[in-house]
């Protein structure tokens, strides 16, 4: 006879069980089309527009992005100018080398070692630390980025920000891809 002390450590298990398996891998999305060339999508000029939610889902800061994407030889760098709401601007230069098929690194001056980037199907993620300032100190945050391609103009990224395993907020951010004289379709 299962009791209710049953019921409730298997409940508890389950969700201990859930809470350690791991998230979905990007291979997961190998087979969704439109597949994603991160080396033609950002060689060229992107807008983008986005906002930070904190933990409760409050729209804490929105932003818009200007991006400059060039590449030679599985090299790439990737531009980016944040102008936000609030009239602040933030400066980041990213740069991602090919180490194997669909699987780059990446660096820019505020990002902790090097982030691994992994690309499948239609998907993209980014997985890294990047210093945030704030309130005159400097905090290690880790940030997990899910970018999905949508069709060949817009993209569509969704990231979790957390420090020591605790959710600190999310970001979303649309990217579209321009077609203009830097050969973008």
């Amino acid at each position: 006879m299962i009791t209710f002390k049953t019921h409730a450590a298997l409940a508890a298990a389950a969700l201990l069980l859930g809470a350690c398996s791991s998230p979905v891998a990007p291979e997961f999305y190998a087979q969704q089309t439109p597949a994603l060339d991160i080396e033609h999508y950002f060689n060229g000029t992107l807008d983008a527009h986005g906002m930070f939610q904190d933990r409760g889902g409050k729209v804490a800061k929105r932003f818009t992005v200007l991006m400059h994407g060039h590449w030679q030889g599985g090299t790439g760098t990737l531009d980016e100018d944040f102008r936000y709401a609030d009239g602040s601007r933030q400066h980041r230069v990213w740069t991602l080398r090919k180490t194997a098929p669909g699987h780059y690194t990446g660096t820019a001056p505020d990002v902790v070692g090097e982030a691994s980037v992994v690309v499948a199907g239609n998907a993209m993620r980014l997985s890294y630390v990047l210093m945030v300032p704030s309130d005159g100190k400097t905090y290690n945050l880790d940030f997990d980025d899910w970018l999905y391609l949508i069709d060949d103009r817009v993209m569509l990224n969704r990231a979790a920000m957390s420090k020591f395993g605790f959710s600190l907020g999310s970001l979303t951010v649309a990217f579209n891809r321009r077609g203009d004289e830097d050969g973008a379709p």
